[in-house]
C-alpha cells in the first residue's frame, strides 16, 4: 500500500498543464504523448489511440519502446532519450516508421518537446503526424503532373511559368502567332524587358494579388500585334511550394468585339451612353442582395426634368436630345463612383446610392442634384432652365424588392411636383417628418453651447462588495427652448455627423473634470469620473493637449479619469486613433470598454489595447435572472475579463435579483437605475453626502 501511495505521488508529478492536456484533447487529427524521464506514458491523447491502437488505459505507465517503437530502433531511442535527459542533445523531428497495435507500420512525421515541470521534473512530448495521405498525395500529384503536360501540349493557350518577379522561365505554345516576340528573347528575362509599359503594369498588379490571395486571378489586356490590336485573358495561379506563377494566356479578340457590342446594345443607353433601364435594375437588385448581407442602407433617387415635354416641342427632338446628354452628364458629376446614374427612359433618370449611413446622406445628395439643375444649359447659343423634381426611397423602410422600390420612387417624385417642382420627396411622410426634426435639431445645435443648453447628468457607480460610490459616468442632457428636451440618441449622431460633436465633447470633458474636483474635494474621496469619446473625436488632432490641460487646471489625477470607448471607435482601423489609445494608457488615464457583447470583434480588441475597465451592455444585465444564456454570458465576460486584469461594471442594474446575482457572480461595480437615475451636479453632491450602504 505504502509502494501504491510513492507511484501515484510520482505519477502525479507529472500531471500538470491541465490547460495544455485539454487542448491536445480535443485535437484527434494528430496524434500527442508525454513521457517521464523513464520513458513511461503519461499523456495519451485521442490522436493516439486512433494513430496506434492503444487506449489511454492501455498506454498510461508503459514505457516507449515497448508500445510503438520497432524492435530495430529500441536501441536507437532510448540513448536519443537518454541523451536529451542527461545531456541536453534534442531529438530532432524527422519522418519515421512506427508499430501500431496489430503491427502494422506506420509512417509518421514525430516532433519533440522537452521542458521541466513545477516538481523539476522533465517530460517529453512527442507530436505524431500521420503521413499515409502525404504519400498517396506525392503520388497522385506526379500523376496529375503527367496529365497536365499532356493537356498543355494539346490546347492553343500559351502557358508560361514565372518567377514571382516577373522572369519567364519556361513557356509552351501550340500557336505560334499569339507570342509577342520569339521565346529566345523573353525565355529568363522579366516582362519588363519584353512588354509594353501599360500591360507590364497590369501583370505586376495581378501577380501582386496572385500572392496575397493565393487564387486563380482573370485580368484582360491588350496588345498590337503584327496582325493588328488582339485582346488576350490571362489567368494566374500561384504554385506556394515552388514560389512560382504559372499563367495561362487565351486570344479572346474576336469574343471580346462580339461581346463589346452586344454589351452597349443591351445594357447601355444608346444616347447618353449611361446604363439603360435593364442595367440599371439589374445593379439594383444586386446592390440589394449584398445590402441584405451587410445589413446595409441604400437610397434610389427617381428623377424627372420638369417641363422637358414642352422644351422638346417647342424646340425640337435634336435640343431635346442635347438637353438630355448634358442633363446626364450633370448627374455623374454630383454622385459617388460607387453610385449609379441611369436613364430609364424620355427624361427619366434613377441614381442609385449604396452604402447609405443614414437618410441624411440621401438628401445632402439629392439637394445637390437639385442645385446643379439650377445652373442653366447653354445649347447652342440658347440659355435653358430645366429643374429637377426627385423623389427618394430607402432601402429597407420602403420596400425590399426592385419593382416596390420602383414604384414608391415614382410616387414621391410626383409627390415632388405636386409640391411645385425643383424639389425632393421622400415616399412617406413619416420619413419627410423624421428629416424634418432632424434639420431642426441640427440648426438648433448650432449655438446651442452659446446658450448653455447642455448639461451633464451623472450616474453613480457602485462598489458591489462595499456598496460604496466609487464614481460617475458622465451623461450629456440637452435642453432647448423651441424643440424642448432632445434625447441623445437623437442629437449625438447628427452632432457626429456634423462635426459639433468636437466642441461638445470638449464641454463635456472640461465640465465633467470641473465637477470631479469640487465633488473629491468637498467630501475627501478619491471617486473616478468616465467619459464617453465618439469616433468622430479622436479626429480632433488636439484632443489628447486638450484632456491633460483639463486634468491640469482641474488638479485631478488622471487614474481618477476613464474613457470609454465602443467597439464602434475601433472598427475603423485609424491609425491616429490607434496613436490616441497608446497615448492615453501612457498617461495614466483609465480605459474602458463600453457596451461590451454587442459586437463581433471586441475581444481581438481587449487584447490589442490595455483596457482597464470593461462594461457589460445592459441588454445582457436585463435577462441574467430569467435567461440562463445571458447569466452563464455574463458569468465568462467576468471570469475572462477578471483573468485579463480588468475590472467589471454592470450597465443597467434595474432590480435586487439582478444586483444579487451579480455579487454571486463577483462582479466588481454595477449602475443602473436601481440605486439611482442619473443627477444634475447638485442633486449628485446630496444624494452622495446622504447616501448609505
Amino acid at each position: 500500500m505504502i509502494l501504491k501511495n510513492a507511484n501515484t505521488i510520482a505519477t502525479q508529478q507529472y500531471v500538470t498543464n491541465d490547460s495544455l492536456h485539454q487542448l491536445f484533447d480535443a485535437v484527434n487529427v494528430v496524434s500527442v504523448q508525454g513521457y517521464d524521464e523513464n520513458r513511461r506514458v503519461i499523456y495519451w491523447n485521442i490522436g493516439s489511440e486512433l494513430l496506434y491502437g492503444f487506449t489511454k488505459q492501455e498506454a498510461y505507465g508503459q514505457k516507449l519502446e515497448d508500445l510503438i517503437i520497432p524492435a530495430a530502433m529500441r536501441k536507437l531511442v532510448i540513448a536519443a532519450h537518454s541523451d536529451w535527459i542527461n545531456k541536453g542533445i534534442e531529438i530532432p523531428a524527422a519522418e519515421i516508421t512506427l508499430t501500431h497495435k496489430n503491427g502494422n507500420d506506420i509512417s509518421v512525421l514525430s516532433s519533440h518537446v522537452l521542458f521541466t515541470n513545477q516538481y523539476n521534473k522533465k517530460q517529453m512530448y512527442c507530436i505524431d503526424v500521420n503521413l499515409a495521405d502525404v504519400k498517396y498525395a506525392q503520388s497522385q500529384a506526379l500523376f496529375k503532373d503527367h496529365m497536365l503536360k499532356t493537356i498543355i501540349d494539346a490546347i492553343p493557350d500559351l502557358f508560361f511559368l514565372m518567377e514571382v518577379d516577373g522572369t519567364i522561365i519556361d513557356y509552351r505554345a501550340s500557336e505560334q502567332k499569339n507570342l509577342y516576340v520569339s521565346p529566345t528573347k523573353f525565355v529568363g528575362k522579366r516582362m519588363t524587358d519584353v512588354l509594353p509599359s501599360e500591360v507590364v503594369k497590369k501583370f505586376e498588379t495581378h501577380i501582386a494579388k496572385t500572392l496575397q490571395q493565393e487564387e486563380i486571378i482573370t485580368f484582360e489586356y491588350e496588345l498590337n500585334m503584327p496582325y493588328g490590336l488582339a485582346y488576350f485573358e490571362a489567368r494566374m495561379s500561384y504554385l506556394a511550394q515552388y514560389n512560382q506563377i504559372v499563367t495561362i494566356i487565351r486570344d479572346v479578340s474576336e469574343q471580346y468585339k462580339s461581346a463589346e457590342i452586344i454589351r452597349n446594345q443591351a445594357y447601355f443607353d444608346t444616347l447618353t451612353l449611361l446604363p439603360n433601364r435593364f442595367l440599371s435594375l439589374d445593379r439594383l437588385s444586386q446592390m440589394l442582395i449584398e445590402a441584405e448581407r451587410n445589413q446595409e442602407k441604400i437610397a434610389i433617387l427617381f428623377l424627372d426634368l420638369d417641363d422637358f415635354k414642352k422644351v422638346n416641342d417647342s424646340l425640337g427632338h435634336e435640343m431635346g436630345d442635347k438637353i438630355l446628354v448634358n442633363s446626364a452628364q450633370r448627374l455623374n458629376k454630383v454622385v459617388r463612383k460607387e453610385d449609379t446614374v441611369g436613364r430609364l427612359g424620355g427624361d427619366e433618370f434613377i441614381v442609385l446610392l449604396r452604402g447609405i449611413t443614414n437618410n441624411h446622406d440621401a438628401v445632402i445628395i439629392a439637394e445637390n442634384l437639385l442645385k446643379t439643375f439650377r445652373e442653366p444649359f447653354r445649347i447652342d447659343g440658347r440659355e435653358l432652365i430645366l429643374t429637377l423634381s426627385i423623389g427618394v426611397v430607402m432601402y429597407p423602410e420602403n420596400g425590399c424588392s426592385s419593382s416596390d422600390l420602383l414604384r414608391n420612387a415614382d410616387t414621391a417624385m410626383y409627390e415632388a411636383k405636386s409640391l411645385g417642382r425643383n424639389t425632393y420627396s421622400f415616399f412617406t411622410k413619416e420619413m419627410n417628418t423624421v428629416m424634418l426634426r432632424r434639420f431642426e435639431i441640427e440648426e438648433q445645435m448650432h449655438g446651442a453651447l452659446e446658450r448653455n443648453e447642455f448639461e451633464l447628468y451623472y450616474q453613480p457607480q457602485l462598489d458591489v462588495k462595499s456598496g460604496n460610490i466609487i464614481g460617475v459616468e458622465a451623461l450629456l442632457r440637452w435642453h432647448n427652448s423651441t424643440l424642448g428636451n432632445i434625447s441623445p440618441g437623437e442629437f449625438i449622431p447628427i452632432a457626429e455627423h456634423t462635426g459639433l460633436i468636437v466642441p461638445i465633447g470638449r464641454f463635456v470633458i472640461k465640465q465633467a473634470l470641473r465637477f470631479l474636483n469640487v465633488w473629491q474635494t468637498s467630501q475627501h474621496k478619491k471617486y473616478t469620473m468616465a467619459v464617453n469619446i465618439s469616433p468622430r473625436q479622436f479626429r480632433d488632432l488636439g484632443l489628447l493637449t486638450f484632456i491633460k490641460d483639463c486634468l491640469n487646471a482641474s488638479n485631478i489625477t488622471p487614474s481618477s479619469l476613464e474613457i470609454e470607448i465602443t467597439e464602434g471607435v475601433l472598427m475603423s482601423g485609424q491609425s491616429y486613433i490607434h496613436d490616441a489609445l497608446i497615448e492615453i494608457e501612457k498617461l495614466g488615464i483609465n480605459l474602458s470598454m463600453d457596451d461590451f457583447g454587442t459586437g463581433y470583434s471586441s475581444l481581438s480588441y481587449l487584447r490589442e489595447y490595455a483596457f482597464d475597465v470593461l462594461k457589460i451592455d445592459q441588454s445582457f444585465i436585463h435577462g441574467i435572472t430569467t435567461n440562463e444564456a445571458d447569466c452563464q454570458l455574463v458569468k465568462t465576460i467576468i471570469v475572462m475579463a477578471h483573468s485579463l486584469g480588468m475590472t467589471v461594471v454592470a450597465e443597467g442594474v434595474e432590480t435586487q435579483s439582478q444586483f444579487t446575482l451579480l455579487t454571486e457572480l463577483d462582479c466588481d461595480f454595477v449602475q443602473g437605475y436601481y440605486f439611482s437615475r442619473p443627477k444634475p451636479a447638485e442633486q449628485l453632491l446630496d444624494f452622495s453626502v446622504h447616501y448609505k450602504p
